[in-house]
């Protein structure tokens, strides 16, 4: 297992400048091949390079939000134009030329994605030391999951490192917010859960409120939680080792009308998707199979955001959640790169159809959709009261909802080794690599 920390090599910032150099030198050299041995056919081979592109890029923007005849058609123009453009190359003598300025521009693509994670690598969420809990509580569901607390023997193993273990076995339902006061009031000094997002959440607002660390268990289906703190998803039973040999980090709490969510808050479609009886037994395929249409035929209440300065009208679908997920996650399926920057982050989608709502998910459009970070928002409605789905759990607000973000308002208890968190792609900078590249223009 490789810890947890992701320091950068002392070289870094040598490394990347070099890096930095050479990819502006392929990039160069790709320009040099053109030019020489290419020569006046450059400007025709530019040409129809361009043309191939844009055929491909239109075809495949077909294919992806088209359904029926239009969308084959659209395979066959993605396959015959390069072939065509490949022909030209052959008969001109201009394939090695091509082949050769490919890989330059892949050389340069490499060094440049490499320069920039060195440059910009983000920071682990700090941490600091902690001491061994002498009377830690956790509450086990051990339905969630699929049975991990029996898989794993999650209770027994706790129990062996001193903790109190309340498993919710029996019948009917069990207050588990009573239950874990209860456990503070009798001296509590760690709280944590084994189970799905929504206990955690429940468990997690007790703990901030009383300034109690709070361990978190994987023992939940998606553990969407528990992989952004990078935790071992495969084996919950190494999240307590926290108890023993464990660190502690400080990360924000996202709140609904007083209720915690560690995760995220959804409204309209989105919340459509959580009422469904499939939602909890596959999440993930039920979100990326439902919305669009959810989204494009959408019936449900008029929904008016606000934060700041800021007022969307009739979005079909709004995520909120616990700190932004990446650019490119607009089911809040992914992950977030860090739960610690004192932010919520905002998905709206407002389009007209679902052939517009399947264009926005798998990325061959933008307009309609809008991402932002803010510190609050207000999420209004035409009804006096709507569907809202939190961590996956279903449930019917009062409208207006109002959603904020509570800074540091967790101390986490994770173990010192454990496997890492999910780091984003790095996005190509040139204007960072120039100044990567060149000392004179080095950031202070």
């Amino acid at each position: 297992m490789n810890s947890h920390r992701d320091n950068p090599d002392p070289a870094s910032p040598a490394a990347a400048r070099w890096l930095a150099r050479a990819s502006f030198l392929a990039v160069l050299a790709t320009a040099a091949v053109l030019l020489v041995f290419a020569g006046l056919d450059t400007l025709t081979l530019l040409i129809a390079a361009v043309g191939t592109i844009a055929i491909v890029i239109v075809a495949l923007y077909w294919f992806l939000s088209a359904r029926g005849v239009v969308r084959w058609v659209s395979l066959a123009a993605l396959i015959v134009a390069p072939l065509v453009f490949l022909g030209l190359l052959v008969r001109a003598s201009l394939l090695w030329v091509v082949l050769a300025s490919i890989v330059l521009l892949m050389i340069s693509g490499i060094c440049a994605r490499s320069a920039l994670r060195r440059d910009n690598a983000a920071a682990a969420m700090p941490e600091r030391g902690a001491s061994p809990p002498e009377h830690a509580f956790l509450v086990m569901n051990p339905r969630s999951g699929g049975g991990k607390v029996g898989k794993f023997d999650l209770k027994k193993r706790a129990e062996a490192l001193g903790a109190e273990v309340a498993l919710l076995d029996g019948h009917g339902i069990v207050d588990v917010a009573a239950l874990t006061r209860d456990a503070v009031e009798r001296g509590a000094d760690l709280l944590g859960v084994a189970g799905g997002d929504g206990t955690q959440a429940l468990v997690a607002g007790i703990a901030a409120e009383h300034d109690l660390p709070y361990l978190v268990i994987s023992a939940g289906t998606r553990n969407h939680f528990a992989g952004d703190l990078g935790l071992d998803l495969d084996d919950p039973a190494k999240c307590l080792d926290a108890l023993v040999d464990g660190t502690e980090i400080r990360v924000d709490l996202g709140e609904i009308d007083g209720r915690t969510f560690v995760n995220n808050a959804s409204f309209g479609a989105y919340a459509e998707v959580v009422q469904s009886p499939e939602y909890r037994d596959d999440k993930r395929g039920t979100m990326l199979r439902m919305l669009p249409d959810l989204i494009g035929n959408h019936r449900g209440a008029g929904l008016r955001v606000r934060a700041g300065n800021m007022t969307i009208d009739n979005p079909q679908a709004v995520l909120i959640s616990n700190g932004p997920y990446e650019t490119r996650d607009l089911a809040g399926l992914g992950h977030r790169p860090r739960i610690d920057c004192g932010v919520l982050g905002m998905v709206t989608i407002s389009v007209d159809s679902t052939r517009d709502a399947l264009g926005l998910l798998r990325r061959t459009r933008q307009r309609g959709l809008t991402q932002h970070t803010i510190d609050a928002v207000v999420i209004e409605a035409d009804a006096p009261e709507i569907p809202v789905g939190v961590d996956g759990e279903a449930l019917v607000f009062p409208t207006p909802v109002r959603c904020t973000i509570k800074p540091g308002a967790l101390r986490v208890l994770v173990p010192r080794e454990r496997p890492g968190i999910h780091r984003p792609r790095t996005r190509v900078d040139w204007v960072r690599l120039r100044e990567l590249s060149v000392p004179g223009c080095m950031r202070r």
